[in-house]
C-alpha cells in the first residue's frame, strides 16, 4: 500500500472514532424539543464526506456518478441527474419541457399548466418564472392531493402539462391523472420531493412515485426521507428529456463530456452548430439557455451512504405514522385524520391533521399549545399559494394565473390544517408525548 493510501486509511479511521465520540445522539428526555424532522446518520456518512474532500475534486465526480447510477437502480428508472436542491430539480424538470427539441409539444410562454395551490411554492414557481400560466384546481381531503375530477374542467386549448406533488408522502391518483394526460397529449411532472419511497399500484405493478409520469423530482434537504444537506434529483425513462435536462443542468451546453473530460466522442472539432464556424469547439456550443445546477462531490458522497439506509428510514416512517393514526383515532369527532390514497403504499413525510369547524378548539390553539410544549409543527406549506404576497401583483393585474372552480378545500387547509413529524428519529416516548399533548389541548 502506498503512502497516500495509508494516510487516507488512517484519516478515515480517525473520522470513525471522532463520530463515535462526538456525534452520539443523546436519548430523548422529558421536556426535550421534539422536532418535526431531523438528520439520521452515522460514521459512514462522515467517512464518505471526508473521503470525497480528500480528493479535493469538489464538483461532481466519482461519488456523483455512483449516486446517479444507484438512485436510478433503486427507483427502477433509466436515467437520473443529481442537482443542488429539490427546487432546482423542479425548475430543471419543468424547463426541460420548454426545449425546442420537443417541437410542437414544447411548452411556450402563455401555455397553461394544471397544478394545485395547496403545496410548496417551488412546484409552481418555475411555471410563472418561465411565463406559462398555472391553472389551480382544488384538492381532496383527507388525502390532500389534487382532485382528479376537476381536471377536465381545467383543461383548455392552451394546456400543455400537469405538474403535481405527492403530498407528504401520499400519492395523488396517478392512474386518473396519467390517463387524463395521455388522452390529451399532456406532459406529467411528478414532484416527488416529499414522497421518496412511496409506491403506487399502476396497471397492477407496484412502482415508486416519481417514475410513472414523464419526469420526476426528489429533494435531499435535511427534513426529507434522506439527506445530502442540500441536493435533489431529476429522473426519467425518456432519453430525449434526459438529454435536454443534462444540457440545461450543465450551462445549456451541447457537449455531454463529464467534468474534467475532453473529446469523449472523438469529434470535438468536427461539427457544424447553429451559425458558428465549422469545427467550433463542441465543449463551448450551447443548445439551450441553461444553468449550473450540479451538486458537489461531497453532497453526493453523503447521499451514497444515506441511500443504503433509505429502506430502513421508510419502514420507520410508516410505523410512526400508524402509531399516530391509531392513538389519535379517538379524536375523530374533532380532528380530520389523514387517509392513504387508494392503490398506494405511502412513505409518509408527516402526519396531517385538520381541525373540524365544531371541534371546540382551533388550529391556532392546538399549534400554540404544542409549540409551547416544544413540539414542532408545520403548516401544509403555502396553504393557499395565491393568497401569498408573491401573488400580490398578479392578483392586482388579474393575469398570470387561473383558478378553475372553487378552492374550497385549499382554503380549509390554509385555515385549519397543520402537521407533525414521523421521521425515523422519533421514539415511542416522543410519539406518545405528541399524542398526549394533542389530546390534552382537545379536552380529551
Amino acid at each position: 500500500m502506498n503512502k497516500e493510501k495509508q494516510a487516507r486509511k488512517k484519516i478515515l479511521k480517525s473520522v470513525t472514532q471522532y463520530c463515535a465520540l462526538y456525534h452520539k445522539k443523546k436519548p430523548y428526555a422529558a421536556g426535550d424539543r421534539i422536532p418535526y424532522a431531523g438528520r439520521i446518520y452515522d460514521a459512514k456518512e462522515m467517512v464518505n464526506l471526508v473521503d470525497a474532500s480528500l480528493d479535493f475534486w469538489l464538483t461532481a465526480g466519482r461519488y456523483a456518478d455512483r449516486f446517479e447510477k444507484e438512485f436510478a437502480e433503486f427507483l427502477g428508472v433509466k436515467k437520473c441527474l443529481l442537482v443542488n436542491s429539490g427546487s432546482s430539480a423542479n425548475l430543471l424538470a419543468f424547463m426541460a419541457l420548454t426545449s425546442p427539441l420537443l417541437k410542437e409539444r414544447a411548452i411556450k410562454k402563455g401555455d397553461e399548466i394544471i397544478t394545485v395551490a395547496a403545496g410548496f411554492p417551488t412546484t409552481v414557481a418555475p411555471i410563472i418564472q418561465f411565463g406559462a400560466v398555472p391553472v389551480f384546481i382544488d384538492v381532496t381531503m383527507p388525502q390532500y392531493n389534487a382532485d382528479e375530477t376537476m381536471l377536465e374542467k381545467a383543461l383548455s386549448k392552451k394546456t400543455k402539462a400537469v405538474m403535481l406533488a405527492h403530498t407528504l408522502g401520499n400519492p395523488f391518483d396517478i392512474k386518473s391523472v396519467r390517463e387524463f394526460c395521455d388522452k390529451n397529449e399532456l406532459w406529467l411532472i411528478e414532484d416527488n420531493c416529499d414522497s421518496l419511497g412511496s409506491r403506487y399500484s399502476y396497471k397492477d405493478v407496484w412502482k415508486y412515485t416519481g417514475t410513472i409520469g414523464d419526469i420526476g423530482t426528489s429533494s435531499f434537504y435535511p427534513p426529507h426521507h434522506m439527506t445530502m444537506g442540500e441536493g435533489g434529483a431529476v429522473y426519467t425513462n425518456n432519453p430525449i428529456l434526459y438529454k435536454i435536462a443534462l444540457s440545461m443542468r450543465d450551462w445549456g451546453r451541447d457537449c455531454w463530456c463529464k467534468s474534467g473530460k475532453d473529446n469523449t466522442c472523438g469529434k470535438r472539432f468536427d461539427g457544424q452548430f447553429g451559425e458558428l464556424p465549422r469545427g467550433y469547439d463542441h465543449k463551448y456550443v450551447y443548445s439551450h439557455f441553461g444553468y449550473n445546477l450540479k451538486a458537489t462531490e461531497m453532497q453526493a458522497a453523503i447521499g451514497c451512504a444515506q441511500l443504503k439506509k433509505l429502506p430502513r428510514f421508510i419502514k420507520k416512517r410508516k410505523e410512526n405514522w400508524e402509531y399516530l393514526k391509531k392513538n389519535l383515532k379517538s379524536l375523530s369527532d374533532k380532528l380530520i385524520l389523514p387517509e392513504p390514497a387508494e392503490n398506494s403504499d405511502p412513505a409518509w413525510f408527516g402526519f396531517l391533521i385538520t381541525v373540524k369547524e365544531n371541534a371546540g378548539v382551533s388550529r391556532e390553539q392546538i399549534v400554540r399549545h404544542l409549540e409551547a410544549k416544544r413540539i414542532q409543527t408545520r403548516m401544509l406549506f403555502a396553504g393557499n399559494l395565491v393568497k401569498h404576497p408573491c401573488f400580490d401583483e398578479l392578483r392586482k393585474n388579474g393575469a398570470g394565473y387561473r383558478i378553475s372552480g372553487i378552492l374550497k378545500n385549499t382554503d380549509s387547509i390554509m385555515n385549519n390544517t397543520f402537521w407533525i413529524g414521523v421521521y425515523p428519529g422519533m421514539t415511542k416516548v416522543m410519539l406518545g408525548t405528541m399524542v398526549k399533548e394533542i389530546k390534552r389541548v382537545c379536552g380529551a
